[in-house]
Parts: C-alpha cells; structure tokens; sequence
C-alpha cells in the first residue's frame, strides 16, 4: 500500500504547487456603446426599413415621419413672403416714377432761374416749383420708410421659413452612429411623438469589458496600457484578445463604513473598463477576463 499513498501524496503536492500565472486578474462582463435614436418631430411613420440586427451607418436615414404639415406650413410662408415682395417692388415702383418727376421739376427749376436773371419769370413761378421738389423728396423719405417696415416683416418670415426647414430635416431620423440595431420599438404606419424612442443602435465594433480590481491592483494601473482579455471557448478553453484600458475610477465603488486596517482595504474594489476590438463574438453581457 506504501507506493500507492507516495502517488497519491505526490499528485496532490503537485496540483497544490502548480503555476497560477495562467489565472485570471479580474473579471466582468462586456458592454457596448448603445445609443437610443428618437423621433425630433411628432406625425405618423411613413418609412421605417431597418429591422434588428440591421448594420447602419453614421448618418444613414432610420425612419421618415410625415411632413405634411411642414411642407403646407412652408408654402404658406413663401406666399406670404412674395406678397412681401411684391409690396416692396411696388414701392420701388413709386419711387422711380417720384424720382422722375423730380428730375424734370428740377430742370423747369434750373430754366426758371435762367429766366429770372432775364426778369422773365418770377419769383413765386421758382418757390412754386422748389416746393413740389420738396414734397417729392418727403414722399420718396416716406416711401423707404415704409420698405424698411416691409422688409422687416420679411425677415421675420424668412426666420419662420429656416425654423420649418429645420423642423423638416429633423422630420428624416438619421443614426448617430456607425453600428448594429439591436432593438426597434416601432413600426411603420405608427403615430410617434417627439422624444419617443424608434430604436437602439449598438457599436459593437468595439467591445468594453467592465472589471473590478482590488486596491492592491489599482497601483499597476494606467490608462492606455495594453493586457490580455478573455473569453470562454468551449468547457476549458479560453480566446483571448488584446485590450487596452481606457478608464479607471477614481474612487471605490463601495465605500467602508468603518475604518479598516491596510490588510482589509485590498477588499475594497474599482471600476476599470477594457476596450477590445470584437471579432463578431463578443456580445454585451457576456462575461469575460482581464490578465494585466
């Protein structure tokens, strides 16, 4: 029996003392960079022609919402501002023809003075006609008077006019990102509202992995350092990736309510997430394993 109990004693000294290096140093899950899209604008859907797991990219249209009323509202707008227009044409209008008069009351002016040197003409026949100059030269200052209050109306409507167009580009929902839909929470045909969620985006280009180190880790640490990231494959393998870290907390996530002696506060823990370009088999939430 003696050889027996020296392999039995030998096996379990050896899986006692061996190597632990291959052991992971924190553990967490994945997340993904999620953004939820909403409708700016409220109508009914007319076009809605991505579905889940769609791949989309930055700026790429999501849904269109009805922009009838917008573009009713619009031709409204631009009617009332050719009217606008055709008032401060008709004023242009008036005041070439009072220019004209002026013109060729100043020249039976200027003949006047000429006659009145001769005694040909007198002195009423030349205040008569400078005083017609006069009150064209009233009725043209009245008449741009009346232009700048047109055109000031004008620019209100063309502020109108730019706050419709821009309520009509919201009317196109576009994705703020390059990534996946993972989740759609309309249909099309379907009254919405603005601030009403349409759908969730993902990046998964890039997968973050959200781990907990101790306090005693925390010195080893730096943003931008590069550490091994793992996954399971299969009952005992591991696939592992190249991470790098991109954010460490400032502060524990739990904090102490008492004081703790320095043994005990390697238990308090902080937040550090991996950033790990994903292969197509990441997914968020699925666990995974940091080794710096």
């Amino acid at each position: 029996m003696k050889p027996i109990t020296l392999i039995i004693i030998t096996v379990v000294l050896l899986a006692g003392c061996r190597d632990k290096s291959g052991e992971a140093d924190a553990y967490g899950t994945f997340e993904a960079t999620e953004v939820t899209v909403s409708s700016e604008t409220s109508g009914r859907i007319l076009k809605f022609p991505v579905a889940e797991g769609t791949e989309i990219e930055e700026g790429e249209e999501v849904a269109l919402i009805d922009t009838t009323l917008f573009h009713l509202q619009r031709n409204e707008i631009v009617a009332g501002m050719n009217g606008i227009r055709t008032k401060i044409a008709s004023i242009n209008a008036q005041n070439e023809i009072l220019r004209q008069q002026m013109e060729n009351l100043n020249v039976n002016v200027k003949r006047i003075e000429n006659m009145m040197r001769d005694d040909a003409a007198t002195r009423k026949q030349y205040d008569d006609l400078t005083g017609q100059v006069a009150v064209i030269e009233k009725q043209i200052a009245a008449n741009n008077t009346q232009k700048a209050s047109v055109a000031a109306e004008l620019s209100v409507y063309e502020s109108k006019k730019a706050t419709l167009s821009e309520q009509l580009s919201r009317s196109w929902v576009k994705s703020p990102l390059k990534g996946t839909v993972i989740e759609k929470y309309a249909e099309p045909g379907e009254l919405t509202s603005a601030g009403r969620p349409l759908v969730k985006i993902a990046d998964l280009s890039v997968m973050k992995l959200k781990v907990y180190v101790s306090g005693a880790q925390l010195g080893d640490l730096k943003i931008g350092s590069e550490c091994t990231v793992r996954t399971d494959e299969g009952e005992t393998g591991y696939k592992s990736f190249p991470g790098r870290i991109s954010y460490i907390s400032g502060k524990a996530e739990f904090t102490p309510k008492i004081i703790q002696t320095k043994e005990e506060r390697v238990t308090l823990v902080y937040s550090v997430t991996i950033d790990v370009a994903n292969d197509g088999t990441m997914k968020s939430g699925m666990p995974g394993e940091a080794i710096f």
